[in-house]
């Protein structure tokens, strides 16, 4: 074999190893999702395609991953279609309003989940979302990848909460501005806790610290991670919490 093809066969092999397959970006509001999969492809060499749930192709078994970003209506279509590529054993990456009081109505994307949003005050556990906020997110999983893998902290925050299992005191975290909190999910204990949020509400001056801010489960032969932040383009654009984003689709379960 010459030199010339020795060089072209490593050469392959190199970049075979170095790209991922593609994975799929499903949203309904695009200009955060197109700062995802540009990092995605200049951080990782990932290739990401973005498109709306209306152009679901017929089988989703091909992608490395599946992200949602979905604000407004969940359709039935693209709700059984995530539930059986998880359950199939894809990886199913959840965003921000994936996870909201719009998916109520659905039919299985909750009991799927093992997540209930409450009715009722959210000073007494109902499910709130309040946007144009800041709020801290903290780690609470210092072992995971998803957490660790090329991320930096930049603060650390205090942090307590009734899970006494999870790490409490000075916890590395960060900030987001201008974002949006929910508070009060209820998580069944299937799953492995990844980041937690620490909120004051200025009207009544509560501080509330929360363990649903990040998450990790099991589904069928599949995996779903929840990240709860990305109200819009610039938590994406935050260095800490990009690079997070970034780490769940890495990550080999």
């Amino acid at each position: 074999m010459t030199k010339l093809a020795v060089f072209f066969l490593v050469s392959f092999f190199t970049v075979s190893q170095c790209v991922f397959a593609d994975v799929l970006i499903v949203a309904d509001e695009f200009p955060a999702m197109e700062v995802l999969a540009a990092k995605l492809k200049t951080e990782e060499k990932i290739s990401g395609k973005v498109i709306s749930q209306k152009d679901l192709p017929e089988n989703l078994a091909a992608f490395e991953a599946v992200a949602v970003y979905i604000h407004k209506d969940l359709s039935e279509n693209a709700e059984n279609a995530f539930i059986a590529y998880a359950l199939g054993g894809g990886k199913l990456i959840l965003l921000h309003h994936s996870i909201s009081s719009g998916k109520r109505k659905n039919a299985h994307w909750f009991s799927f989940l093992g997540v209930s949003l409450p009715e009722g005050d959210y000073n007494h556990g109902g499910y709130k979302w309040i946007e144009g906020v800041s709020l801290d997110l903290v780690n609470l999983n210092p072992n995971h990848f998803i957490m660790t893998n090329k991320v930096t902290y930049p603060e650390h925050i205090g942090f307590t909460n009734a899970n006494t299992s999870l790490p409490r005191g000075d916890l590395a975290g960060f900030k987001l501005n201008e974002s949006e909190v929910y508070l009060n999910h209820v998580l069944d204990p299937n799953r492995t806790v990844l980041m937690g949020l620490k909120f004051t509400d200025d009207k009544g001056g509560t501080t509330f610290m929360q363990s649903h801010a990040g998450w990790i489960k099991t589904a069928g032969k599949g995996t779903v991670i929840y990240l709860m932040p990305g109200h819009t383009k610039h938590d994406f654009e935050d260095p800490t919490y990009g690079r997070i984003v970034l780490n769940a689709f890495v990550y080999k379960p």
